[in-house]
């Protein structure tokens, strides 16, 4: 028996009603077996009872006896059929939480790797077989494992859910086009997912552009708050810087004043101290005397006071001290005067920091507007269909430079064929866009944007009319900005790497000199209504003069 067993497929046992292993086998008259409550159940519901497989009716129901011969057979191969699924198991994945389990696996439930649409069951490896190998299941329809398998059956009809009314967005089965759905817009469900799939694909591009936006917004909010750190470090230094100047002018003013009141009460007490040392010296030599004259007064010699006498009444010289006074000085308008001359140097002071504050503001102000539009930093490359043939492109697009050998190109529409100009590949018709260009060395140049429509074919006017923003560099040391007419640009250095920034809403192109972060010019008021490309034009070399190229270069976020 066992080794019959093993000539035995699982086909020989399976129920055709069922599609599994009999379980209590019988047998009909016409030959075919069925699980007794699968033929039973069918039979109940169908009338006269007929063969599911044969359609041989039987206008009397069978009496059904358990064919026990098969239900040995299916006994057995059910349990070889689960011992190979048991050692296999082990190489199969066990159901973890999350994930869905088969739904024929008894004892330990092994993971599903598809779902049947028609059977509305999930199965492992192993009880997935007969639905890759029997022609009958192979057609029904597999996609990846799901759990609530129900959900894709119309509750209404009981059928699967395999159109897209468009009419009222909702899943439909065959049945429900001829009843509530009869005049509406269905498609197949491939079609609908379809439909739907591009939808999300649009949906999610405009969810990516809304998160990069907010993504630039937030980092601009940060750039904002370290600016403000930044300034008010910046602002605290100079304050303390300018306070203290005051300070020390206040003090030293303080100072002066003081030195003067007590300069002129020391000369107040120098010449007091004269005076008195002077009427000491007189009560000093008047005492002498007053001496003299009473020891004299006390003489009895007659003839010695008589000669003494002439000689000791001559007053000595003494200074008549009736108008003689020490007046204190007098300290009016004292103070006045020294605030009067501190507000005057303070005044001085004040006027030559505001100079000093307003043009460190506009520094200030200009190096934090640089520093907020190079984050719109884009990535720009140069496009070789539209270079005039005197022009040499580096290999990776970011570098121009003009040779005295004219290439044999096709005069295709794109290409300038009289000036020697190139536009970039990228081209941007909304936002904010940036990009830096170094044009060390060069002694003429002409770099900013233009619109897609512009004329590449002779010379060029060059002017906003045209289609033309852009700045220039003539004989090495003047600059204009070409905006009908002309405008001479003034700059205290000669750039070395030159920023453009473009906001194409705002209609805002503006020049920056990068390392100085000073503003070069700006076209305000612009009205886009087209494609902008970024333009540049490194001028004919000039003999080797001008031999050096224009370079795109990577924004330095840290300078």
């Amino acid at each position: 028996m066992s080794a019959a067993s093993c000539l035995l497929t699982e086909d020989q046992f399976l129920c055709s009603i069922c599609l599994d292993v009999f379980t209590d086998p019988v047998t009909i008259p016409c030959g075919h077996n069925f699980c007794k409550a699968c033929i039973s159940e069918h039979w109940d519901r169908n009338i006269p009872s007929q063969c599911p497989n044969c359609k041989k009716v039987f206008n009397i129901k069978p009496e059904l006896q358990v064919n026990t011969f098969i239900s040995e057979m299916a006994a057995q191969f059910r349990q070889s059929a689960q011992q190979k699924a048991s050692s296999s198991s082990s190489e199969q994945q066990v159901v973890k939480p999350g994930e869905v389990p088969c739904d024929v696996c008894t004892g330990t439930r092994l993971k599903a790797l598809k779902s049947c649409l028609v059977c509305l069951e999930s199965y492992c490896e192993t009880h997935l077989e007969r639905h890759l190998t029997r022609p009958g299941l192979k057609k029904h329809q597999l996609i990846d494992p799901e759990e609530n398998l129900e959900s894709r059956m119309c509750v209404k009809h009981d059928k699967l859910l395999e159109l897209f009314c468009k009419t009222d967005q909702v899943c439909v089965c065959m049945l429900c086009t001829v009843s509530d759905h009869k005049t509406h817009d269905v498609v197949p469900l491939k079609e609908g997912y379809e439909g739907k799939k591009a939808e999300l694909g649009k949906t999610e591009a405009e969810i990516q552009q809304m998160i990069q936006k907010r993504r630039l917004k937030i980092q601009e909010m940060n750039l904002s708050v370290e600016l403000s750190k930044e300034g008010a470090d910046r602002e605290i230094a100079d304050g303390v810087q300018v306070f203290t100047a005051l300070k020390e002018s206040v003090e030293r003013s303080q100072a002066e004043l003081i030195d003067t009141i007590k300069e002129k009460q020391r000369e107040t007490e120098e010449q007091a101290e004269g005076f008195i040392k002077e009427l000491e010296q007189e009560i000093s030599e008047l005492k002498k005397r007053s001496s003299d004259v009473e020891q004299l007064s006390r003489s009895e010699d007659q003839l010695h006071l008589l000669q003494s006498f002439t000689s000791l009444n001559a007053a000595p010289p003494t200074k008549n001290w009736t108008e003689v006074r020490v007046r204190p000085p007098s300290y009016e308008g004292t103070v006045r005067r020294a605030v009067a001359q501190l507000e005057e140097t303070l005044s001085k002071q004040m006027k030559k920091l505001l100079e000093v504050e307003l043009k460190r503001v506009q520094q200030y102000e200009v190096e934090v507007e640089l520093k907020r539009v190079q984050q719109y930093e884009v990535e720009v490359t140069l496009d070789p269909d539209t270079a005039h043939p005197n022009l040499i492109l580096s290999d990776d697009g970011k570098q121009v430079k003009h040779c005295d050998v004219r290439k044999n190109l096709p005069d295709n529409p794109e290409r300038f064929d009289f000036c020697v100009c190139v536009l970039a590949k990228q081209s941007f018709s909304s936002g904010r866009f940036y990009f830096e260009v170094q044009v060390k060395g060069k002694t003429q140049w002409d770099l900013g944007v233009v619109r897609e429509s512009i004329n590449r074919k002779g010379q060029i006017s060059g002017t906003p009319q045209d289609g033309y923003w852009m700045i220039l560099f003539r004989n090495g040391n003047k600059y204009q900005a070409f905006a009908g007419p002309a405008v001479r640009l003034s700059l205290k250095s000669q750039p070395e790497k030159v920023g453009v920034f473009v906001d194409y809403e705002e209609g805002l192109v503006s020049f920056y000199d990068v390392d100085a972060a000073a503003l070069i010019y700006s076209f305000t008021g612009c009205c886009f209504k087209e494609k902008l490309y970024p333009y540049f034009c490194p001028s004919n070399n000039k003999g080797g003069k001008n031999s050096a190229p224009l370079i795109i270069s990577p924004v330095n976020h840290t300078e």
